[in-house]
């Protein structure tokens, strides 16, 4: 089970990701990132943040620590923003708590050298979770005292919202020519030999087990918990054997400037008397 803890202070919003998570404090004395269930994504983006999150720190790559983080919508009360105070009244009870770490830089890769090892490791576990949302646009990914950690998983396990079409999703290609790491020529080779042999039934069913019960069902209150989580685990056993040779690394899509804002490309409004 993973730890769980009580939200004793919401402290703000962060404002970085789409689905508006906080920053809170609990009766722990630990301060974490709040992911709500609530939020316009839904619970299954937590199911994907715990298994994805747990099966890479069993892997070796660091993630912050996980929690059950149960919540009082009432401790945000003085929050202004009324977005804010929406996401607290929908989601009372338990939600997803990330280790917050202090201090912490988002990845640069001018800054921060990663090895081909590091970088493999990296793209292969991306691979085997499908995680779409770790491009040099957004890598999702910490500097914290001189080592590489992990974050939001919520956009892995894309297989999760469309169960009838899942037949193929075992062998489906990972194309990482965009990935934040591409750059670092990872060595998938030496990762997939490390790694692979890793990714056992026992552990699956270790990870698959931390989910709550409850963010498994999401809204359709006749799902199985326990089907489903062993769909997830019996998906990533088959991925584990086969993703290597899915994964190509090619050219990265260029770099496209955003369109101009539409009051600097319309025409200035002429003055009274002003010469056409």
């Amino acid at each position: 089970m993973l730890t769980e803890v009580t939200a004793t202070r919401y402290i703000t919003p962060l404002r970085e990701g789409g689905s508006l998570p906080g920053l809170v404090e609990a009766d722990d004395l630990g301060t974490y990132v709040l992911k709500f269930t609530g939020a316009g994504q839904g619970r299954r983006t937590l199911v994907a943040e715990v298994i994805s999150g747990e099966l890479a720190r069993r892997l070796g790559l660091r993630v912050p620590r996980l929690a059950v983080l149960d919540l009082d919508p009432d401790i945000g009360r003085a929050e202004p923003d009324e977005e804010v105070q929406a996401l607290l009244r929908a989601s009372p009870g338990a939600n997803l708590g990330m280790d917050y770490l202090p201090g912490s830089l988002g990845f640069d890769p001018l800054a921060y050298a990663v090895t081909p090892r590091e970088a493999g490791r990296v793209v292969w576990f991306d691979a085997l979770v499908n995680n779409v949302d770790r491009s040099w646009r957004n890598p999702n990914m910490l500097v914290w005292h001189g080592d590489l950690w992990l974050i939001d998983h919520g956009a892995t396990l894309t297989w999760q919202h469309s169960w009838p079409a899942v037949g193929t999703a075992a062998a489906r290609p990972y194309d990482a020519s965009d990935h934040a790491l591409a750059p670092c020529r990872p060595d998938l080779g030496a990762a997939a030999e490390e790694l692979a042999p890793l990714v056992t039934a026992e552990l699956l069913a270790e990870v698959v087990a931390l989910v709550p019960d409850v963010w498994l069902a999401g809204d359709d209150e006749q799902a199985d918990p326990a089907a489903l989580r062993d769909r997830h685990a019996e998906l990533l056993l088959a991925r584990a054997a086969v993703v290597s040779g899915a994964i190509t690394v090619g050219e990265p899509t260029p770099v496209r400037p955003p369109a101009p804002p539409g009051w600097l490309t319309a025409p200035a409004p002429r003055r009274a008397g002003e010469a056409r």
